[in-house]
């Protein structure tokens, strides 16, 4: 695969973003466009490696063929790449983009050297077929009578009306928000998925038959629980219809939930001071920037329509790190925060793997996201500080918070409640008039589960999602399927994927009692779709 003596040719050169004092002052993609000889000479990177570990289960968890794309790109033969690409990956545009690139972390390259730069390439190839006009609706040649109902727009209720439309079935997918796309539309911010690409594959969705119905609460009206985007959703014309999931499964052949997980996890609930404005969920601070941008049809945050919740000139704290901890960061850069700082628990990573993270695990290494080099190059400095317990939230004495009390933690002293010991006179006071949540979630909502009479299961402790085996990925109701976030609980939109795909093979099956569609992780015969 690849030049076979290219991997010691060639040094891994990752596609730059742009520069990070000019992309922090807007909310425009942070990417640039590689020339293709850039692209060509990263795929012959890609070696004959025997088992590609890339696409194992360590790696892509949808199976990508990566090898063989990796090998057509150096060849120039971009069309044959997009078709193996697709073959596996319903939406490569949001994986290319959003994705933390498991398959990177198990590449055989890796062992010793710099892995392939896997995830460019796939990014590159899926734009690469859009600007060339290669991809085009493909509405299916025959219906097969059969109706599903799915319950959700992210990526797993997108990737399983995707296969089943395919299969010649009806699809109508429920949204409660006002657009398409879950958590790919508000929970991830602009500058990593620019809305315009999400809207491209939905209307490319719409256009092979596939029906979205939006501001629909699946569920009884009196267990709805309006949060402050849905009341800015309604005050724009978004009029919430309720619909019991029982009369969708008595009128739909298959009733598919891909609810996520929603729930959000708190573990600052019981310091004192919690109850004290200025303190959101990084899901809300998200989701309502990114609804005021598309809403003003702008793209600064000075122009905004006010109704997101805005940092600027104000000393944020952001308490978690990964992706949802950095997007906070962006956000506040871009909205012109006076200072940002960012608490994890954790020890700092280390720069290379450590003895109990080996080849091919995920590496747990330091890494600079976007959003830390922009705020260095803004602000002065890394925003992150490591070991960081959040203990109190201080009250400016009008029910606002204006600091967040903090203790260090070491980790190499457990304590006699908690794995780690609290540093003896290390406390610090903060100051902050916003403090952002991004720890997590524990969960999807079960109103609707509760309403249909399905079980749930405890894969993270107390945390309950639907219960339904992978693979199968049926719910003890008969008809009913469960997948992505709310079957497996919080994950990677490419396990969402993974799951949507699997689901929709499980209710093809069902369905008809065979099925030709594909699915990740399943190995089994005859899936040429």
């Amino acid at each position: 695969m690849g030049k076979p003596t290219g991997f010691k040719e060639f040094k891994r050169e990752a596609v730059p973003y742009r520069d990070p004092a000019e992309r922090a002052g807007d909310f425009l993609e942070i990417y640039t466009d590689p020339p293709e000889q850039h692209l060509r000479t990263q795929g012959a990177r890609c070696m004959d490696c025997g088992v590609p570990f890339c696409q194992s289960n360590s790696g892509c968890p949808i199976d990508n063929l990566i090898p063989e794309w990796n090998d057509l790109v150096y060849q120039g033969r971009w069309r044959t790449a997009l078709d193996r690409l697709h073959k596996t990956n319903n939406f490569p545009e949001f994986t290319g983009r959003t994705c933390p690139a498991p398959c990177e972390g198990a590449c055989v390259l890796g062992i010793t050297d710099p892995p392939v730069t896997i995830k460019n390439i796939e990014n590159a190839i899926i734009d690469r077929g859009f600007s060339e006009g290669w991809v085009v609706p493909q509405p299916p040649t025959h219906r097969t009578g059969k109706n599903i109902a799915i319950v959700g727009s992210g990526p797993a209720g997108l990737a399983a009306a995707a296969q089943l439309n395919k299969a010649g079935h009806s699809v109508t997918v429920y949204e409660r928000a006002d657009r398409i796309g879950g958590l790919l539309m508000y929970g991830i911010p602009n500058m990593k998925l620019d809305k315009g690409v999400v809207e491209r594959r939905i209307d490319l969705m719409r256009e092979e038959g596939i029906q979205f119905v939006t501001c629909a609460h699946v569920g009884l009206e009196e267990d709805f629980e309006p949060g402050h985007m849905t009341q800015i959703m309604q005050e724009r014309g978004c009029q919430m219809q309720f619909i019991d999931p029982a009369s969708l499964l008595a009128d739909a052949d298959a009733l598919l939930l891909a609810t996520g997980a929603t729930q959000p996890f708190d573990p600052t609930g019981r310091c004192p001071g919690r109850e004290l404005s200025g303190i959101h969920s990084a899901m809300d601070f998200l989701t309502r920037n990114t609804k005021s941008l598309l809403d003003g049809d702008i793209f600064t945050a000075a122009q905004a329509d006010g109704e997101y919740i805005s940092a600027k000139d104000k000393n944020v704290v952001v308490i978690g790190g990964g992706d949802t901890g950095a997007d906070c960061i962006g956000t506040s850069l871009r909205h012109g925060a006076a200072s940002i700082v960012n608490f994890e628990l954790l020890d700092t990573p280390p720069a290379e793997r450590a003895e109990n993270n080996p080849w091919p695990q995920w590496p747990r290494v330091y890494r600079v996201d976007y959003s830390h080099a922009e705020t260095a190059a803004r602000l002065g400095e890394d925003p992150r500080q490591y070991n960081v317990l959040t203990k109190e939230f201080v009250d400016d004495g009008n029910g606002n918070v204006c600091g967040v009390k903090t203790v260090a933690v070491d980790w190499s002293q457990p304590g006699e409640k908690a794995p780690f010991s609290e540093v003896q006179g290390s406390e610090k006071i903060w100051p902050a008039e916003l403090v952002f949540l991004a720890t997590g979630f524990v969960g999807p909502e079960l109103q609707v589960g509760e309403m249909l009479g399905l079980e749930t299961q405890n894969p993270r402790g107390n945390w309950k999602t639907f219960a339904a085996d992978h693979g199968a990925f049926a719910t003890n109701i008969d008809g009913v399927f469960a997948a992505g976030d709310c079957r497996r609980g919080q994950s990677l939109v490419v396990w969402a994927i993974n799951e949507g795909r699997g689901a929709a093979r499980a209710i093809d099956e069902y369905l008809m009692t065979t099925t030709r569609l594909s699915a990740p992780g399943l190995n089994l015969p005859q899936q040429v779709v």
